[in-house]
Parts: structure tokens; C-alpha cells; sequence
């Protein structure tokens, strides 16, 4: 489960625990949850050290030890490689404390531009993209638990600019290929891949073959995915004799801007007139989040959203908190949505917080996705 020797490495300045084995000191430390670990570092090297290893995240994954979940954010660089960092809302500022930097994690094997990008647990997927200007059918894998990636049984097709999205375990990427082909639509089932299973293609009809996917989610079990020109929806549950594809209602084609994200039930998108929206499949209608007039800026620039173990988490690019800032500034919030009795749709904020990033300014926000450890 341990390897000793990266517990002995881990403890070189001196044991855990005084009179306890390292190995279940570790034990005991793994059980210490996040919002713990910045008090926790302060104990010695040797404990700062074992916080900040991939040994910790295994042990607590061997353990079933779980926090709420964490954020993945990408950013698109100028002069870096598409950086990657952990942001976690346990370890937000608390009695006008700083909150730690966000963790940077190691770069993908393939630097890739127009990836799509799913989450399954603690696994990111980042499908195909752009590699040195020709399109990929790769698919790399990040153990946010363990920070590594590796590379995972190859999609049918190559793809850029793609949707992807997660639905009863199985991994789904549509569009961004060209020539539209058979393949337009596959799925992996990642429980298999390891022992030889690959991509299946997902039958579709032709006429629904969209190159570009600027948006997906899942609501109510189903994909939808937006290109340029519309948008579709798969069901893979449709009875036997119905139509699995499917266009998009009116309705939400016309209102989806941007990225967008499912909370509850609920599709919610920021509008190109600041405000952030939600599409309620039960009425057919976009309503606007009310009660955060006052609480968000007017405009969120690059704002992108993502379902923060039920709540709604918002980024986007915030601005210089000193003159002469060389790195990238965010701002992300959380907020906690409820659906009042007359249908309307209620935010509170339970947090709003810059972050700077160890990434150059001019960067700009390209994933956003939840993460379970």
C-alpha cells in the first residue's frame, strides 16, 4: 500500500510522530482532513514534505478518506505550457488569514491546444486537441490524487475543439473531427480500458454532424452539446424503437452562451449582459439568478462555471491586486442556488476570493472542471 522508501524519504528530518512507527504516523496524518493540512505544514519539514507528496493522496485514497471536491483550472498561456492548478475551498482565507497559492500541477505529456476535457472521480481526461498544429485522438489522464498523467487507449478519431462529458461511467466525445465520420460520437468505459476495452463508436446520424462543440453538459441524463449552429442531444437510455439524437429545445440553443454548467437539475450559463442564468427543463425557460446583483462584479471577463459539489463555481479573470504584477490574477466564488416556491431562482455567495497564479498575465481561463478526492 506504502512504499517505505518514500515514507523514509519523506521523514529524513526526523520521524512523524515521537514512539510511532512512520507508517502509521502517515496513517494518522491521512485521516487529518485538507482545511487541517496549512496548520499541519507548519509541524516540520519533514510533515510539510509528506503533505505536499502523491504517498499522502494514496494513502488517503487506500483509507477512503474524502473531502469535498476541488477545482481543476487551465489556463491557455502565451508563453507557458497550458499550466494546470488544484483550487480548494477548504482551504479558503479564514479570519483575515491568506489563503495558501493553489497547487500547480505537472504539465500533460502532450502539449495539446483545444483539448476537451471530463472528470470521473479523481480522473481528468483531457481528449485529443491540437499537437504541434494536427489534431490528436490521444487521451491523457491525470490521478489528481497521485499528480500524474498518463496516456490511456486512443479515440477512434482524431479531435480538436470537441465536446466530452461523463455519464454512467463511461467517458463520451463528440464532434471536432473532420471529415464528420462514423466515429463522429464514441464512448470509453475507463473500468475497462486498462484490461484491453478501447473506444466504441456511438452511432449518429449524419445530419447531426457538427464539426466544433463550443459547449456541453449532462442534465437529466442526458448529453447536450452546442456547435456553432445549434446543438443535440443524446440519450443513451431511450427506449428501444425511439431516436437517441436529438436537436436541442429552441429555447436553451438560444440562451446557452459560453461554458455552462449543471447544478440540480438546472443549466446555468453568464450571459454576454452579465448576468448568470439558468435553464429550467421543466418550464422550457431561462430565469435569471436573482439576489446577485450587488455580490458580483457587473462583468465577469472569461467567466466559466462548474458544479462544485452542488454548488455553482464561478472564475474568471480578476484584476492586478498590485502595480507591476507579473502573474495571472482569478477570482472564483461559490454560490449556493435554491429554487423558490413560485419557481424563481435564489443565489446566495459563500465566498468570492482572488488568487494569484504562478502563470504569466495575459493568460486566459480554457477548463474549469470539479474534481473528487
Amino acid at each position: 500500500m506504502t512504499d517505505p522508501s518514500d515514507v523514509s524519504a519523506a521523514a529524513a528530518a526526523g520521524g512523524f510522530i515521537p514512539d510511532l512507527p512512520d507508517d502509521i504516523a502517515v496513517r494518522c496524518i491521512a485521516r487529518v482532513p485538507r482545511s487541517h493540512h496549512p496548520a499541519l505544514a507548519l509541524v516540520s519539514r519533514s510533515w510539510r514534505s509528506l503533505l505536499r507528496s502523491p504517498l499522502l493522496s494514496a494513502v488517503r485514497s487506500h483509507l477512503a478518506v474524502t473531502d469535498p471536491p476541488v477545482l481543476a483550472l487551465n489556463l491557455r498561456s502565451p508563453t507557458d505550457q497550458s499550466p494546470w492548478f488544484l483550487l480548494d475551498p477548504l482551504l479558503l482565507r479564514r479570519s483575515g488569514k491568506k489563503s495558501p497559492p493553489p497547487l500547480r500541477l505537472p504539465p500533460p505529456p502532450l502539449p495539446a491546444i483545444g483539448s476537451a476535457c471530463a472528470a470521473l472521480g479523481p480522473a481528468l481526461f483531457l481528449l485529443g486537441g491540437s499537437v504541434a498544429g494536427v489534431p490528436s485522438p490521444a487521451v491523457q489522464v491525470l490521478d489528481a490524487r497521485l499528480r500524474r498523467w498518463s496516456l490511456v487507449p486512443r479515440m477512434s478519431a482524431a479531435r480538436e475543439f470537441a465536446a466530452a462529458a461523463v455519464l454512467g461511467g463511461r467517458i463520451y466525445a463528440i464532434g471536432g473531427c473532420l471529415p464528420p465520420a462514423d466515429a463522429w460520437a464514441e464512448s470509453l468505459d475507463p473500468a475497462t480500458s486498462p484490461t484491453g476495452g478501447g473506444w466504441a463508436v456511438v452511432p449518429s446520424p449524419p445530419l447531426i454532424r457538427e464539426k466544433w462543440m463550443h459547449g456541453c453538459a449532462v442534465l437529466g441524463g442526458r448529453i447536450l452539446a452546442v456547435a456553432d449552429r445549434g446543438g443535440v442531444v443524446y440519450d443513451p437510455a431511450a427506449p428501444a424503437g425511439e431516436a437517441r439524437w436529438g436537436p436541442v429545445p429552441p429555447v436553451l440553443d438560444n440562451g446557452w452562451r459560453g461554458r455552462a454548467a449543471a447544478v440540480g437539475g438546472i443549466l446555468y450559463s453568464y450571459d454576454f449582459l452579465g448576468k448568470i442564468r439558468g435553464y429550467d427543463p421543466e418550464s422550457n425557460e431561462w430565469k435569471q439568478v436573482e439576489g446577485m446583483e450587488k455580490e458580483l462584479p457587473k462583468f465577469m471577463c472569461g467567466a466559466t462555471l462548474a458544479n462544485l459539489g452542488g454548488l455553482l463555481c464561478l472564475v474568471w479573470e480578476g484584476k492586478d491586486l498590485a502595480s507591476g504584477n507579473k502573474e495571472m490574477v482569478i477570482e472564483w466564488a461559490g454560490i449556493e442556488i435554491s429554487k423558490t416556491t413560485d419557481g424563481k431562482l435564489q443565489g446566495s455567495l459563500l465566498w468570492q476570493e482572488p488568487v494569484v497564479l504562478d502563470a504569466p498575465k495575459g493568460s486566459s481561463i480554457a477548463h474549469c472542471i470539479a474534481l473528487e478526492l
